[in-house]
């Protein structure tokens, strides 16, 4: 089993909250998030740490990914990998699963209907999970419209690179609308133990948290008290 709303589910019944972690090198509202650090490292000390899976953003101009470093990682671990950039074109889908991602992000702020649908398709033919982005209502609608059922809710507003100031208050606003049957990530501006509760309480299955954790002193303790949010012992 390595589809990634799976693992998220199995780490839900084992009486944990399943945390992505989102490997962000740079985040475009709060600077370089890796200086120093070892990515592949930080990558297997997390899955050790319980992480169901890992989200890695591949644009390069804002947030300083590459496709290389999306390769690296998942060769580093035996968990799925998400991969996070602005997805366009069946050419990016086909590339993403060259990479042996197991999953891919579908912004819907950023695609029209037609292509949103297209790229959807193309995900599933590629064997990848396409986990399709909401930031509003009518977004969740899409999401919904297209059976889609990995959703992911962005607490921040994608298009002014989540400089926003958002919070899960989004998650709170939104959640009612989820998609049925489908598994719901809230994303971005979870930064506490607290966050992460009122993203359950909202109705999220899973969140996913990347600037919070690579800015606390201790990542991987840190990341174990999100994930024991829930109510968990870790």
């Amino acid at each position: 089993m390595n589809r990634l709303s799976e693992r998220l589910l199995e780490r839900r019944r084992a009486g944990y909250v399943p945390v992505i972690p989102d490997f962000k090198m740079i985040s475009p509202a709060e600077g370089p998030l890796f200086s120093g650090r070892d990515v592949l490292r930080a990558a297997k000390a997390l899955e050790e740490a319980g992480a169901p899976a890992l989200s890695v953003v591949t644009e390069e101009r804002e947030f300083g990914g590459s496709l290389n470093l999306l390769s690296d990682i998942v060769k580093a671990v035996d968990i799925p990998v998400l991969r996070k950039d602005f997805i366009r074109t069946v050419a990016d889908i086909e590339e993403t699963a060259r990479r042996g991602a197991a999953a891919v992000l579908l912004i819907c702020s950023c695609l029209d209907e037609a292509a949103l649908g297209s790229l959807y398709r193309a995900a599933i033919s590629c064997g990848l999970e396409p986990l399709v982005e909401a930031h509003t209502a009518q977004e969740l609608r899409r999401a919904g419209n297209l059976g889609a059922r990995l959703v992911g809710i962005n607490n921040r507003d994608i298009l002014t690179l989540e400089r926003d100031g958002g919070t899960v208050s989004t998650t709170s606003a939104l959640a009612a609308g989820k998609p049925e049957g489908a598994v719901l990530i809230s994303e971005s501006g979870i930064r506490s133990p607290a966050d992460v509760r009122a993203a359950l309480a909202a109705g999220a299955d899973a969140v996913l948290v990347g600037t919070a954790v690579w800015r606390a002193e201790a990542p991987v303790s840190f990341y174990r008290e999100l994930s024991a949010a829930g109510g968990a012992t870790v």
